[in-house]
Order: C-alpha cells, then sequence, then structure tokens
C-alpha cells in the first residue's frame, strides 16, 4: 500500500518516556509494517531531514523521525556519548510500543545506531549506516579543520553547509542547493527547535570519544549479526569513504555502495537513488 502525506505536512508528536523525556517526533507512511527509525547527523534536528528522502522513503514504509535527549523540542541535556545516546533512543522506541524495527542512521546517527544493534540485538532486525565508521578507527579523533569551521561555528551559513555536505562539482553544488531550498525553506510553520550550543558541543564531545584510536573496538562489531547496507558519497571529506568499507569487513553481513560526485549529503543528493536502494535492502 502507498501513501500519500508528506513529510513538510506532518505534525511534530511528542511522547514521553520512563526516563522522563519528552520525545519530539514525526512518524508518516502505512503502518503495519515494520518501522524504520530515523537517527539523524551532527546539530540536526527534525526539520534536517530532506523531506524529498523521507517521502521516498514512507511511500510504503512507516518511517519515524525524532530528536533525541536534549536536541531539538525533546527535553533534557544531550548526552556526551554515543552509547548514551542510543540508550535514549531505546528508550523513545519502547515508548512508541515497539519491538522490533528497522534503522536507518546518518553521520553520528549511524554510530549511534551501531550502539543500538550492540546493546539491543533483538530491537533491530536490518541496519542502513550513511556515512559512517566505527569506533576507535584510526584518524577519526575530530573532523577536517574546514569541516568543523563549516558546520562547527555558533550558526551555520550556507557555504559551510555546501562545503561538508556536497562536493566542488557544479553538477552537486546545484544538488546541494536544491536540498537547502527543501530543507531550510520547505516548512513555514511548526518548524523544530534549533539545536543549542550544549548539544553541539556534547555531540562532538561525543565525536572526538568514537574517534579515540582504539583498534580493540573495532571488534565490537563482529557481534552485530543483523544484514547491514553501507552508504557513502564517494568524496566525503567528513567521513571518509574508506570507513564505509572498514565498517563493512568489521560486520559479518554487509554490503557496500558508494554514490558518484558526492560528498557527506550524498543521500540527499541522490534521494531517490538512495532510497530505493534502502527498500531494496528491506524488503530482500
Amino acid at each position: 500500500m502507498e501513501h500519500s502525506a508528506k513529510y513538510l505536512d506532518v505534525d511534530t508528536s511528542t511522547i514521553e518516556g520512563p526516563n522522563g523525556i519528552s520525545y519530539s517526533y514525526r512518524r508518516l507512511g502505512p503502518r503495519g509494517g515494520r518501522p524504520l527509525v530515523l537517527l539523524v547527523h551532527f546539530r540536526g534536528n527534525l526539520d534536517n531531514w530532506d523531506p524529498e528522502l523521507v517521502d521516498a522513503l514512507a511511500v510504503t514504509r512507516d518511517v519515524i523521525a525524532f530528536d533525541n535527549v536534549g536536541v531539538g523540542t525533546t527535553s533534557g541535556t544531550t548526552p556526551t556519548t554515543f552509547a548514551q545516546m542510543a540508550d535514549d533512543a531505546i528508550v523513545f522506541v519502547e515508548a512508541l510500543g515497539l519491538d522490533l524495527i528497522d534503522l536507518l542512521g546518518f553521520s553520528i546517527g549511524s554510530f549511534i545506531a551501531q550502539e543500538v544493534a550492540l546493546a539491543r540485538p533483538s530491537l533491530v532486525a536490518k541496519m542502513v549506516l550513511a556515512s559512517t565508521a566505527p569506533q576507535g578507527a584510526p584518524r577519526m579523533h575530530g573532523w577536517a579543520p574546514d569541516i568543523i569551521k563549516a558546520i562547527g561555528e555558533p550558526a551555520t551559513l550556507p557555504e559551510g553547509y555546501l562545503h561538508a555536505f556536497f562536493t566542488d562539482s557544479p553538477a552537486s553544488r546545484a544538488a546541494g542547493q536544491g536540498v537547502m531550498g527543501r530543507i531550510f525553506a520547505g516548512r513555514t510553520e511548526g518548524r523544530d527547535a534549533p539545536t543549542t550550543w550544549q548539544t553541539r558541543n556534547a555531540q562532538y564531545d561525543a565525536v572526538m570519544k568514537w574517534g579515540t584510536p582504539d583498534f580493540g573496538k573495532l571488534q565490537r562489531l563482529a557481534a552485530i549479526e543483523q544484514p547491514v547496507f553501507i552508504a557513502n558519497g564517494d568524496d566525503d571529506r567528513m567521513v571518509l569513504p574508506w570507513y564505509s568499507h572498514l565498517t563493512a569487513a568489521l560486520i559479518p553481513d554487509a554490503v557496500v555502495k558508494l554514490y558518484p560526485d558526492s560528498a557527506h549529503g550524498f543521500l540527499f543528493q541522490h534521494a531517490q537513488a538512495f532510497a530505493t536502494d534502502v527498500h531494496n535492502f528491506l524488503d530482500a
């Protein structure tokens, strides 16, 4: 069954978890199947998902995007480890009454997804990791100076977003302009609250902890038994594409795809193709 509701039209709902946190989320798509829960990127909130991608995913699938603890309009204080963010995400999923889901984690969301699968494997059927890297991998201790300057300042400017999420080619930058129009100007009412400086610092602290070199931690991924689809742009300057191959080599049942002439925002630039690949993977 296909679903016609659009992400830009979906109201924000709230639900309180047993941890006392009021979680904000948006849900669309036909109910009845296994829900796909989205975990967003660094400093992202509900409005930072490309509506084109979410709509394409929700045509035949129950899709749930949410703000984790301390992010956007979800209450609480953002923690400084991805393990705690994963525990908080599990509380949210359980508050919705769900006992089996698929996960799509983008950037730091993919780090949280790994932790969810390790902490509560019975909750996750399949997993999509976009722009990902394993904990403890070399040269992941913080991002390149131009990247953290582009997206780590108090105000992220359009040029910084384009630099971090897209390549310098005319085609990629044109696609980036379209993405920015959909994300930043598409919803005119009921927008989510901007992420705070506390969230920015806590999430980057978590990035630094995740990226501290520790080869022993790489072996943790051998415990992930779910099928995993790993994807990235072929020119991602934020989370380098070779980390996708490293992650896939560590997970027993994983496949990799790199999308052409794209960077960190490949899943928005190639929204329709990526959504098709996600559907094919989850339906297989």
